[in-house]
């Protein structure tokens, strides 16, 4: 486990599936937070020296295309070092990180649960899709992809508040950024769910779900 300073409460940045690139407004979320974490499919090492978080610590797991091939001759080095899942002690409970690659995508949630029960909130990528799933505990999280690659609508990323009282998750959805290769702007992105600077916010109380 990582432990962190003696901290009544934490903000942590939560992101996934860069595959090489990632959002400057994603990164400025991070810049705001105390440390990130990073669900995988990296795409190297970069990536995850561009994340500065208020404490320095960027926290990391592999993906399924977190492979030697796949990456930069001079960056494989990295690949050793990432863990498959990781366990984080935040105030009021623990969270865990992992791809979710390893896990048929029917049911993944339940399995996940069923996994690491003991966690206050589960984080994994993989499927590019932005969920905060509050229905049961472990709450399980996914910020989405928080590069240019399948980002369903924009770039994402979730920012987790934690204190030994109450957990609180904050959603961010930015726009697709103005295009280089032709590609345009679309009405469904213009009145997307989570315009530029607006968040979604769910809160619960320690051993509770968020919603039932």
């Amino acid at each position: 486990m990582n432990t962190l300073p003696s901290l009544k409460r934490v903000r942590v940045a939560l992101l996934s599936d860069t595959h090489g690139a990632l959002d400057p407004r994603v990164r400025e979320i991070v810049d705001d937070c105390d440390l990130a974490l990073h669900g995988g499919d990296i795409g190297h090492a970069s990536i995850l020296a561009q994340l500065q978080p208020r404490l320095g610590r960027v926290l990391a797991v592999f993906g399924n295309n977190d492979v030697a091939r796949k990456w930069p001759e001079e960056d494989r080095q990295l690949l050793v070092h990432l863990p498959e899942w990781l366990e984080q002690p935040l105030p009021g409970g623990s969270l865990v990180l992992i791809h979710g690659h390893q896990l048929p995508a029917r049911n993944r949630h339940a399995l996940l649960r069923a996994r690491f029960p003991e966690a206050r909130a589960i984080v994994y990528g993989h499927s590019h899709q932005l969920e905060t799933d509050l229905d049961a505990r472990p709450w399980v999280l996914n910020p989405g992809a928080a590069g240019r690659s399948r980002t369903h609508g924009g770039p994402s990323c979730l920012v987790l508040t934690a204190d030994a009282g109450e957990w609180r998750v904050e959603s961010y959805r930015f726009p697709l950024s103005v295009p280089r290769r032709g590609v345009r702007y679309t009405a469904r992105h213009e009145h997307s769910k989570h315009p530029i600077g607006q968040t979604t916010q769910v809160t619960a109380a320690p051993g509770r779900a968020g919603h039932r």
